[in-house]
This record gives structure tokens, sequence and C-alpha cells, in this order.
């Protein structure tokens, strides 16, 4: 049983916190959210609407203290970038594996998490394009930006009006699976000439479209969350895969899809082998001339 605490209570908190219940394989022990949430001191189960979790939400302030009483796993950190920074040093410390979903981190923030797994032997696991969707996009824009490498490349991402971060981190994290894509093929480009294009605007849960345009042709490859369990969901995939790691890892360590498409083509050349012999078996075996 993997023992769980959640850090962040906002609407993709609540929805991971669900799931989480929902999970045969893990425990959710503790929910921390910020000393300045209404949510402070409350049941859980008043919160989000769910029966018996026993669970009391309480303030970042009682970090230590929280974890020391309820012992978890893993904690997953969906709150704010200086928020995660200070909180990752704790767990840290205390030698909890870590998830991280918050977004808006700068590189020299993103350095100190790597150094965190270094100095404790802990795990974290950095996934702010948590969802599976949105992986496979980024596999497969790598993919055309190989192929496709004389083509044109834009990335629009569309959020809700709250959101803070400007571009999202999935598509700065776009760009570089296309610039990735791009340098396998020998073209040289820099992450930063790739355009991103960011709206906010209602209640949009997440929206990423990369355009690639030739003279000719275009293909557009789109991915849209319609709800925010699609996060919890990838949550719960990231808490399973760093419960018992060390290290630092990103969401494709997790979803290993490299290695999905690396067997994919493997498999489908075992396949057009046997094809081949079995045409050739028949063509052999026949008592008429097919030539």
């Amino acid at each position: 049983m993997i023992r769980v605490c959640l850090v962040g209570l906002g609407k993709t908190g609540k929805e991971i916190a669900k799931v989480i219940l929902e999970q045969k394989n893990m425990k959710l022990v503790s929910v921390v959210c910020s000393s300045r949430s209404r949510n402070l001191g409350k049941p859980l189960d008043d919160v989000i609407g769910c029966i018996n979790s026993g669970i009391i939400i309480d303030g970042e302030k009682n970090l230590e203290q929280v974890i020391f009483k309820t012992k978890p796993d893993v904690v997953v950190d969906f709150s704010t970038p200086a928020a995660t920074i200070r909180n990752a040093k704790i767990f840290s410390k205390m030698k909890v594996n870590i998830v991280v979903g918050t977004t808006g981190f700068t590189d020299f923030s993103l350095k100190k998490l790597f150094v965190l797994t270094r100095k404790y032997h802990n795990a974290i696991c950095y996934a702010p394009n948590i969802t599976l969707g949105v992986n496979v996009l980024m596999l497969l824009t790598n993919l055309a930006a190989s192929i496709l490498n004389g083509y044109d490349f834009q990335i629009t991402e569309v959020h809700h009006k709250k959101k803070i971060d400007v571009p999202s981190g999935t598509a700065v994290k776009i760009a570089r699976e296309i610039k990735k894509g791009l340098d396998s093929a020998g073209v040289s480009a820099r992450e930063n000439t790739i355009p991103i294009n960011a709206v906010r605007a209602g209640g949009v849960v997440g929206k990423h479209e990369v355009m690639i345009v030739g003279e000719d042709d275009k293909i557009e490859i789109t991915h849209e969350s319609f709800s925010r369990r699609a996060f919890a969901l990838g949550a719960i995939k990231a808490i399973e895969f760093i419960h018992d790691k060390v290290g630092y890892y990103e969401m494709n360590d997790v979803l290993n899809l490299h290695k999905v498409l690396e067997d994919y083509l493997e498999k489908e050349q075992t396949t057009k082998k046997r094809k081949f012999k079995k045409y050739r078996n028949a063509v052999d075996d026949s008592p008429v001339n097919v030539v």
C-alpha cells in the first residue's frame, strides 16, 4: 500500500484526492493546503464530497509535523513554484519521494529539484505535462520534426484565464521536443525561435496544438483535456512509478513511450519478415510458375 500526502487543494488537487481515494493500492494519509486557504482545518470529506476519509486538512506551516505523523511514501505537490521548491527541501530531507505537478518553474529552480535528489537520495518526478495524451502528442511532434524538418512549426496553447504561467510548461516542453527532432535530422534550431501562441480565456482546462506547415500541405496534432481527471490519472501513474525509486525523473520516464514505440517498430519488422517468408514458401510450393 502506497501512502500518499497531497499538497495543494485547488481544482486539480481536489480531483487528484478523489482519484487517490478510489485506488486499491494506495492510501491518502494527509492533505496540506496554503495557510491562506479557506479549506484549512476542514474535513476533506466536506471539501471534496467523499465519505470517511478521516483527514483534516492541515496547513503548510505544519508540513514537517504532518510528514512525521502520517509517514507518506510519496507527496504529490500541485501548489505554486515557490512553495514547491520550499516544500521539496523538507520532503527530501525526510526521505519522501515527490511528484511535482506544479508549473511555471525557471530552469534554475528545476536544477534545484535535480540537486535535491542527489543530495538526499530520494526521488522526484517533475511532471507538469502529466496526462498520457499530451505525452503522446510530444512523441508524435518529435517524430514529425525529424521527418518534416523543412516545415515550419507553430504551437498554440489555451488555458483558463486564472493560469499564471505564460506560456505553459507543457508548451515549452513541446518546443523542446521539436528542437530534439530537428537536431536529430541535422537541422539546427534554437528552442526560443519556435513560436508559441498562448491564450488565457474562460474555464478551458487545457489544449495544446502543434501546426506543422509546409509549402503544399499542413499537419495538425492536437491534445485537449476535457476534465482535470485526466491530470489525476496521470498523477496516479507517477505515484506508482516513483514510490520505490531514487533519482530525478520526468513524465516520459513514467510512461516510457519511446520503449513502446521501439517495441512496436520491432514487432512490425518481425511481422513483415514472417509475411515475406510465408509468400516465398507459397511461391516455392506452387506447381504453377507465377513469373
